[in-house]
């Protein structure tokens, strides 16, 4: 394979944009501009990060490693936050859960000798983690949001018959991580069976040692099952008390919701 793709080569990738705005045109889905912006938004944003990370990994490591990290946490915090934006304190959670479970998972690379403490490696791996920790975080809020709205009636009665709110809740907390786990555990499921993943891909067309590159990508894989497991976790027990009022009343929309978001004092 060619070490290098050339400018040339890249521009033809238009081709594989034309594949679904054609689709949007024929079906009249209204999603040609999204397509096109996306598809630009993303080129731009990989030539950026390619240009920022060759700076980042000339410098120390405890400089350009806490500075990277650091960015990706809090923009992956402003977009899971979107999922649950009318919930109180749903930025500071999801902030303070990235936070934490990237520092264990890191702690854990760096005490078993996994990865060194090196930009290239650290921030790209972080990446993966903080990343996939987002989405289960995003899912687990629009998961726990959707079952609340459902089982609005069953909620209502156990309260009534005394329940408190966590085991009110606590089917729905059960459902809520089943479902924000179980995509990853198909991904495990079929690892390497089916598509090779992109670490180890990656690391393959650098030219590593495919067997080397199978412990890199079962460290990240292992890592990121850990991590979103904990983030669905965490999000999911931290937020659910604030589906009810300090009355333990369920809060039956998401009008109640934001006003409990806008008068409930921080803890």
């Amino acid at each position: 394979m060619s070490p290098d793709v050339s400018n040339q080569s890249l521009l033809f990738l238009i081709v594989f944009v034309f594949v679904p705005l054609t689709l949007s045109y024929l079906y009249q889905l209204g999603m040609s501009k999204s397509i096109m912006w996306s598809s630009l938004r993303g080129t731009v944003q990989l030539f950026a990060i390619g240009y920022i990370l060759t700076w980042l990994f000339d410098l120390p490591p405890v400089v350009g490693i806490p500075v990277m990290v650091s960015v990706m946490i809090v923009i992956a915090t402003f977009h899971a936050r979107n999922k649950g934006r009318e919930l109180p304190h749903v930025f500071t959670v999801i902030l303070i859960g990235l936070i934490v479970i990237e520092g264990i998972v890191l702690s854990l690379w760096i005490i078993f000798d996994m990865v060194e403490f090196k930009p290239s490696e650290v921030i790209p791996m972080s990446g993966m983690v903080i990343g996939n920790s987002m989405v289960a975080m995003g899912l687990a809020l629009e998961r726990m949001k959707s079952e609340f709205a459902e089982n609005t009636g069953k909620l209502q009665a156990a309260l009534s018959l005394g329940a408190r709110p966590k085991q009110a809740s606590h089917l729905i907390i059960r459902k809520t991580l089943n479902a924000s786990l179980i995509p990853n555990i198909d991904k495990l499921k079929i690892i390497g069976l089916v598509q090779l993943p992109g670490m180890m891909t990656g690391l393959i067309l650098g030219g590593v040692a495919p067997v080397m590159a199978i412990k890199y990508q079962l460290v990240i894989s292992l890592s990121i099952f850990s991590a979103v497991s904990l983030s669905a976790m965490f999000v999911t027990l931290a937020m659910y008390r604030y589906f009810f009022n300090q009355q333990e009343q369920l809060l039956e929309n998401e009008a109640q919701l934001e006003a409990q978001s806008k008068n409930r004092p921080s803890k």
